[in-house]
């Protein structure tokens, strides 16, 4: 991480009515070349490149079911491996949400979610408090690969990175399931439904949502 130029935007701030909450980042290094924008207002559209199919696919559950409309381009060394690929998209997917919060104020800040794909569920619980920390669990004995490039010990790592730009504290357990797609794949749509839920303006809200005034 030490030799990455990480830029944003600032489009957050912009205040202008109907705009949208919206981070942009650009994130280069000599292994990889990203390009990640988020709209927390959007409406579930997607449109997501990063050469690895599998990941792709999480990615657009991530919009989809979040109802944020998510870019994500990213070119990286995948004659290596996926792994740096995987890594730096998901470093500059944690930025882009945490300045499309801006303050934070206005929202419900706690979410969480339940979804199962058939034999699979996953439940997901996520604070937005500024504070980075991850609880993980999958079953064990899942299937080392699903496709030829995505290593299923990368779910933990995608969500460790997201986890420490985003700045959240994120809770993810799946009690059972067996089929290493499913497993995965219900990981990204709980964690969409709860992220959307946290960053959804609460009518009731004024202010930021902690007694410290800030998140």
């Amino acid at each position: 991480m030490s030799d990455a130029r990480v830029a944003g935007t600032g489009l957050a701030d912009t205040g202008l009515a109907g705009a949208g909450r919206v981070g942009r980042v650009e994130r280069a290094t000599k292994e990889t070349s990203v390009l990640v924008e988020v709209n927390l207002d959007g409406t579930g559209v997607v449109d997501v490149a990063t050469g690895v199919g599998f990941f792709d696919h999480m990615l657009a559950q991530l919009g989809k079911h979040g109802l944020f409309d998510l870019t994500v381009k990213t070119q990286g060394d995948l004659h290596i491996d996926s792994h740096h690929t995987i890594e730096d998209t998901s470093l500059a997917l944690g930025a882009a949400f945490r300045e499309a919060l801006g303050d934070k104020s206005g929202i419900r800040r706690y979410g969480t979610a339940a979804c199962p794909l058939d034999e699979s569920l996953a439940q997901v619980t996520v604070d937005l408090s500024g504070r980075p920390y991850l609880v993980h669990t999958e079953p064990e004995g899942m299937a080392p690969m699903i496709g030829p490039e995505y290593d299923t010990t990368m779910t933990r790592h995608i969500l460790e990175s997201f986890v420490a730009q985003a700045a959240v504290c994120l809770h993810v357990h799946v009690p059972y399931g067996r089929n290493a797609h499913h497993i995965v794949e219900a990981q990204f749509k709980a964690l969409a439904r709860a992220l959307r839920e946290a960053s959804e303006r609460d009518p009731r809200a004024i202010g930021v949502p902690s007694t410290k005034g800030v998140l």
